[in-house]
């Protein structure tokens, strides 16, 4: 489908020679010599949107010229100017966990518009989608050569009614593309195949028109590919399924922070250590809603592997993303990895013509900067808890007893007997040691690194302690080539370190069983158990739920904690075991140079890794092939399924919107702490069958071994609406010391979160939940607004929201507010016995302050005021229809 650009383009469009071929562009020194600002110093990544916006003028979207002005202001205003503009990104991409309730979302609308008379062909993707299924295979045997195999058949087993569904959404909607099980994980195919860094696209004039490489994605992570000078970031489902179905995202000018990197890494250091003190810096520095963009001569001697990793872990230090400017770097992994030499041709000549091109006279104004010489970095590990706790290798061991007397108020040292073997438990053991997630697996660096350590640690006879599960999940077959090639996975698998899959794993919580007896160990002495993973995400309940303790790390610091088996040793100063002959090895000893590495990087790494490997990406082997799918214009819901189900979100659906009401008499259904995740929200992993979730599915008979994950249920809202608020370390303030998705309902009594809201849903009472700050951070699950507005929230009272929580929340038709003039939780003294008022939305305009009355439970009642989070006006919109979705369908069922 030929792209829509603006009508008016005398002022700005030209035409750009590449190699002999004419292309247009929209260009932005031609914008400038229209009188239309100075643009000459916009960081790139900030040029990137003015060009989305330049190419929509008067495509009846309301892009005005003013839009086209206010990027001007924003470089002469100091790097500031919060105007609202409406962005469109170039293509969508998605996962399974996140992709199948977005698919379920889309069919269900084909359901809802012909409900209101439309056609159903209405709902189809303007924009291109690709969705790669990544996030379905759990660890369930490890350490043998016979792990890769098994675990991908049980992943077929539990998932075949999901990979039916999405292939039924491949053949029925268009511009919808799958990759099939297998493959990798959807950022490091994204960064290694599918992105192109600048895009072409047919016009609807019929004309040939380059523009920068922009995305969004339902994968908070998304943001990876910003290392490659894409810009892109990860939304909810909800958001994207918006996107790709017209609507443009509502954003306001981003302040842009500077991130100067200089001076070299120094031996002994990767690019896992560089990331982790990036999102420490960053975090204290405060960018949440901001880009960054990184800069300096630093970015000379940094391998885009390495910048992708810094620009992965965006959610982690809070940023819309970290972007790359597009440079020589870019083109060497470019054609590296496989890209045609036509399109290198085209990427450095548009980047050039178009001012996206950082050399050593590149000197943006940004809103604030920072400053990091690489130098100073040393090795280093983040947890237990959050990726901004950074602690360097030299601190490791304190800190840990630390966080045992201070977090974890218990002792070192208690061991307990483990049934049938001989060794015993004791809080700090590692039992997971996983080299998994699109952060590090994407770089040959690291997993050159670790490969080595685990050749020099094999050759001297040490291997793994007994009790650590260890795994290997790479973000794509091509890291398997090349760890084949080098003579390294060998090595790797000698020490437990076998392939398990080619997806995220233990980094989304599907880490698989642990041994049962170490299990029941850790249990019965209350251990604080830990796991060790080079990941990007560490928080409460995520891993596993035997684990409390998680750290990450590079994939050669995984290896080293794997011979290790503690957290409870100095590995700078301390043996981490015994060679053949008896005698103490250190970690220095089986440290590979940064000259190894890079001379296997060099060897091994290459274009024609990449070329065969992604030549038949949406092709999957027979298993893949062989899943049949009916040919249907609407999918044929299984009412037996308890995986894939008709949501409710349009049944029933009016043609026209609602208001937006005041909140009368709500009840308290949690109160929150600060650091509220989606993952305690609605989390991912596996679950009990003691849990609401759990009886739904032992009611419909089956069996826990079936359960699966949340993650996988996520096409169930049944399921879903019972996981919300349901890790197993959540804790709501309402309750003394409870852990676990637990509430007070309407008799006062103790109950599950879910139970709670169907009673008061039963009588009529809408709900209120209450938070600290940075509420919502984490990944990008629209589940967590999902389930939330399922549960009859209206609406979250927080200190302060991560952005795309907030705009999920918005989606879904739930409200977000924020406490104003130093009141909180605390200060108000809520027990969770008070009933909740809020007045003004009636009438509200965006971040519009209303008054709020709490009555509490003795009967006095205090009046504070809220900062409404309704940011926009388009969001005032989306709250009327019920959520952004309702608000598509009724214009989609309009427009005839």
């Amino acid at each position: 489908m030929p792209i829509k650009v603006g009508q008016d383009t005398a002022k700005t469009r030209r035409s750009l020679s590449v190699n002999g071929k004419s292309i247009s562009y929209y260009s932005i020194p031609a914008a400038q010599e229209a009188g239309l600002g100075d643009f000459s110093r916009l960081p790139a990544a900030l040029k990137v949107v003015l060009e989305n916006i330049l190419r929509f003028e008067d495509d009846g979207f309301s892009v005005s010229v003013d839009d086209i002005k206010a990027f001007g202001e924003w470089a002469t205003n100091g790097g500031k100017n919060a105007r609202e503009i409406a962005y469109r990104p170039a293509r969508v991409l998605m996962q399974d966990f996140t992709g199948v309730p977005a698919v379920v979302d889309l069919a269900a609308m084909r359901d809802g518009i012909k409900g209101l008379g439309g056609d159903a062909q209405k709902i189809n993707p303007l924009n291109p989608v690709d969705l790669v299924i990544d996030h379905s295979v759990m660890i369930d045997e490890f350490g043998n050569p016979r792990a890769f195999q098994m675990n991908v058949d049980r992943e077929y087993e539990r998932n075949m009614e999901r990979y039916q569904f999405l292939k039924w959404g491949q053949s029925a909607f268009n511009n919808f593309r799958v990759v099939p099980p297998g493959t990798g994980i959807c950022h490091q195919v994204n960064l290694e195949y599918l992105a192109q860094t600048v895009w072409t696209d047919t016009d609807q004039n019929g004309d040939e028109v380059a523009y920068p490489d922009t995305l969004v994605g339902t994968d908070s992570h998304t943001t990876m590919v910003n290392g490659m000078a894409v810009l892109g970031w990860g939304v909810g489902g909800i958001e994207a399924e918006a996107a790709m179905l017209g609507q443009p995202i509502s954003m306001l000018i981003p302040e842009v922070v500077g991130f100067e990197l200089t001076g070299s890494m120094v031996e002994g250091t990767t690019g896992t250590d560089l990331v982790l003190k990036v999102v420490e810096m960053l975090r204290e520095k405060g960018v949440v809603g901001k880009f960054v963009e990184f800069y300096g001569e630093g970015l000379d001697r940094l391998p885009l592997a390495d910048r992708a990793t810094i620009a992965n872990m965006a959610p982690e230090y809070g940023a819309t993303c970290g972007f790359f400017p597009i440079d020589g770097e870019t083109l060497r992994y470019m054609r590296n990895t496989g890209r045609d030499e036509d399109r290198l041709a085209l990427v450095e000549a548009y980047a050039k013509e178009n001012g996206l091109w950082r050399d050593e006279n590149y000197a943006p104004i940004y809103t604030d900067t920072l400053t990091l010489d690489m130098g100073t970095i040393v090795p280093a590990i983040s947890g237990p808890k959050r990726p901004q706790d950074y602690v360097a290798l030299t601190d490791a061991k304190a800190a840990f007893t630390k966080e045992m007397a201070e977090t974890f108020k218990r002792p070192m040292g208690k061991q307990v007997e483990v049934k049938g073997e001989e060794y015993g438990m004791e809080s700090g053991k590692v039992v997971i040691a996983s080299i998994t997630s699109c952060t590090n697996t994407s770089n040959p660096y690291v997993m050159i690194g670790a490969g080595l350590v685990a050749k020099k640690a094999h050759e001297l006879g040490l291997n793994r302690q007994p009790w650590v599960k260890t795994s290997l999940a790479p973000g794509s077959q091509v890291v398997s080539e090349y760890l084949e090639a080098a003579g390294l996975q060998q090595h790797l698998d000698a020490i437990g370190f076998n392939l398990v899959g080619y997806g995220c794993t233990t980094c989304i919580g599907n880490s698989g069983p642990i041994q049962r007896e170490i299990s029941e160990a850790i249990s019965e002495g209350d251990l604080v158990a830990t796991s060790v993973l080079s990941g990007n995400r560490n928080f409460e309940g995520r891993i596993s739920p035997d684990v409390r303790a998680n750290y990450l790390a590079s994939p050669p610091l995984v290896v080293v904690y794997a011979l290790a088996g503690t957290m409870d040793i100095d590995l700078t100063s301390e043996p981490i075991g015994q060679d053949k002959n008896g005698n103490d090895v250190f970690m220095k000893d089986i440290w590979p140079t940064q000259s190894e590495i890079a001379e296997l990087v060099e060897a091994t790494v290459t274009r024609e890794a990449f070329q065969s490997k992604y030549a038949d990406v949406f092709k999957g082997d027979d298993k893949w092939q062989g899943v049949e799918v009916p040919q249907q214009e609407t999918y044929d819901w299984p009412p037996t399924s308890t995986y894939i189900q008709n949501p409710p979100y349009f049944q029933g659906m009016g043609a026209e919107p609602g208001t937006i009401s005041n909140i009368d008499g709500a009840k308290v259904l949690l109160i929150l702490g600060d650091m509220i995740t989606t993952d305690h929200i609605s989390p991912a992993g596996s679950f009990a069958t003691t849990t609401p979730a759990g009886k739904y599915l032992t009611d419909r008979q089956v069996q826990p071994r079936e359960f699966n994950s949340y993650g996988s249920r996520r096409g169930n809202h049944e399921v879903m609406m019972r996981g919300t608020f349901a890790n197993i370390r959540v804790k709501n303030e309402m309750l003394d010391g409870v852990e676990g998705g637990y509430t007070k309902g309407p008799d006062g009594e103790q109950t599950s979160v879910y139970e709670a809201s169907m009673a008061y849903q039963a009588q009529g009472v809408p709900l209120v939940v209450f938070g600290g700050e940075q509420y919502g951070a984490g990944s990008s699950r629209d589940w967590a607004a999902k389930g939330t507005a399922l549960l009859g929230v209206k609406a979250v009272i927080a200190e302060s929201f991560e952005r795309i929580h907030r705009s999920n929340l918005v989606g879904m038709g739930v409200i977000p507010l924020e406490f104003t003039g130093g009141d909180t939780r605390k200060t108000l003294g809520l027990k969770g016995d008070e009933t909740v008022s809020i007045h003004g939305l009636d009438s509200v305009e965006p971040l519009q302050e209303v008054p709020c009355t709490i009555t509490y439970g003795d009967g006095t009642e205090k009046t504070i005021t809220l900062k409404c989070r309704i940011d926009t006006a388009p969001e005032i919109e989306y709250i009327e229809n019920g959520g952004v979705l309702q608000y598509v369908l009724r214009n989609l069922a309009k427009a005839g």
